[in-house]
């Protein structure tokens, strides 16, 4: 109950479910109260406007993605990859494919073939609401072993529905095969509640980011010209979906938080 309440409830705090309760606020009270409509309609009008633009998004996610910069990475004894990658190979997919996030996989290929550990770790399952299909760690598998990386490096972990169990079913197989130290790799976005996460669990564990939606280009971007900066006040889709990913990692680190679990 609690994962299923953790994905539901946060979703009327971010905007645009928050915007649509306001909006049926509004609905309800324009005939009896005309000035609670008019102060919800601009209100959802005002929140919808600030998030949607690429000066607030941009800067509300460098504020967690360039927490932990990458740099050059030690080595270690094995790769923790999360899941939240990929997409199972149902009909018409002929095979699994990656999300925007995917690039956790392709990284962790490329750290394995710099020879930064001899193993990966493959952490995640599958919400059965959330879709049917395969474990993520099996998707993982899929595509780490069609790009050339050998089975024996791979070990699945395909029961965790959220980054706690992670953590927690991690740490088993991590205490199982006598491992002391990890390079974990997610998205950049994730990374500071994941990295919490894990040294909660007591696990010698360094940050790999990747999958980094801000960069010095993007962030460059808003103060090029004055054309730029008047076109990242606008609407736009994608960044109150950055927006929203953000405003997600910390309503997460503060429940998690409240959970004590890190």
């Amino acid at each position: 109950m609690f994962l299923y309440l953790s994905k539901l409830i946060p979703l009327f705090f971010y905007p645009l479910g928050l915007s649509c309760v306001v909006l049926i606020v509004a609905f309800l009270t324009v005939g009896r109260r005309p000035r609670t409509a008019a102060f919800c309609i601009a209100f959802a009008l005002i929140l919808l406007l600030g998030t949607s633009n690429g000066w607030v998004s941009r800067y509300l996610v460098r504020s967690l993605e360039w927490q932990n910069t990458p740099s050059q990475l030690p080595n270690a004894e094995a790769i923790v990859v999360l899941g939240g990658a990929t997409r199972s190979a149902l009909l018409p997919r002929p095979t699994v494919d990656l999300q925007e996030s995917g690039d956790r996989v392709i990284y962790a290929a490329q750290l394995y073939r710099q020879k930064k550990a001899p193993l990966l770790i493959l952490s995640g399952g599958r919400i059965e609401w959330f879709g049917k299909g395969t474990p993520e760690s099996e998707d993982m598998a899929t595509i780490l072993t069609s790009i050339g990386i050998p089975k024996e490096a791979l070990i699945q972990e395909p029961d965790s529905l959220n980054t706690y169990q992670n953590a927690v079913n991690v740490r088993k197989i991590l205490e199982q095969r006598n491992i002391k130290r990890v390079l974990l790799v997610t998205s950049a976005i994730h990374m500071p509640r994941s990295l919490l996460i894990f040294q909660k669990q007591n696990i010698d564990v360094i940050a790999a980011p990747t999958d980094f939606l801000v960069s010095t280009g993007e962030l460059g971007e808003l103060t090029s010209t004055p054309k730029a900066a008047i076109l990242n006040l606008l609407p736009d889709t994608s960044y109150i979906d950055q927006f929203t990913s953000a405003l997600k990692e910390y309503i997460g680190i503060v429940i998690y938080r409240l959970r004590g679990w890190l």
